[in-house]
């Protein structure tokens, strides 16, 4: 059976120009189709060890399970269970080592299947869908701030600059029973889905995001752009994008 999308795909990350070290993980399996990024909390050892156990336990549950064995639900199902069993590995190795204590991850996990898309969503990292030269948030912030706006406390302009917009109320790894939010979305030829963490949301304004994702550019160079531009813009933070571009076959 022919497919009905060619998919282009990247991963790319920066540690930024103030943090000496990188926390961010990311992952990009065409062949299974699905797509991810982690952001780590907690300290240099820390915060790179949870969001790697974020990508491992992916890796390791969509390798145990057929893809092709899955129906809708199922695949919503696994999505969860990925992010699930990341946070129950996080809090076992704190037990274990206490003074890893406060680590965590926010992540993105994205996944193809019938044509379709579904998206994994806890924390403050994002995912965008561009189409027709139109940028749209898929996700929403797990964040004080985000929560203030929906609130209608502050305004939906104020949350990216908000001196506590750092302040995250949903994470992988925290010791609250954790809530994934599951978001679908169809695809269209020429979709692209961009998932990154905050070092690049919070550098790069949405309409430099869209004119880059814009461009009639293989996934790589654009995801570079946006990195530099997040550098240019100050870096304050690791930066990483995963690029997933749908084209006709």
């Amino acid at each position: 059976m022919k497919p009905a999308f060619q998919i282009s795909a990247c991963c790319e990350s920066d540690r930024g120009l103030v943090r000496s070290y990188n926390e961010d993980a990311c992952l990009v399996n065409n062949e299974d189709g699905y797509f991810l990024v982690a952001d780590g909390m907690g300290g240099e050892a820390a915060g790179e060890l949870a969001s790697a156990f974020f990508r491992d336990t992916v890796v390791e549950l969509f390798s145990s399970t057929p893809k092709h064995c899955l129906t809708d639900d199922s695949l919503n199902e696994l999505v969860v269970e990925c992010f699930q069993s990341a946070h129950e590995r996080i809090l076992s190795h704190v037990d274990q080592e206490p003074s890893h204590k406060g680590m965590g991850c926010t992540a993105e996990l994205l996944v193809f299947q019938n044509n379709r898309i579904v998206i994994g969503h806890v924390g403050d990292s994002r995912t965008y869908r561009l189409r027709n030269s139109e940028l749209v948030q898929l996700t929403t912030d797990h964040s004080f701030v985000q929560e203030q706006a929906d609130l209608g406390i502050i305004s939906q302009a104020q949350v990216d600059n908000h001196a506590l917009k750092n302040l995250i109320l949903r994470v992988v790894g925290s010791s609250e029973k954790l809530k994934v939010d599951m978001i679908g979305s169809d695809i269209e030829p020429g979709d692209v889905f961009l998932l990154c963490t905050d070092g690049l949301s919070s550098m790069v304004a949405k309409e430099q995001m869209a004119k880059i994702l814009s461009y009639e550019m293989v996934p790589e160079i654009k995801a570079t752009m946006l990195i530099d531009q997040a550098n240019q813009n100050g870096g304050k933070d690791n930066i990483t994008a995963v690029l997933v571009q749908f084209s006709n076959p």
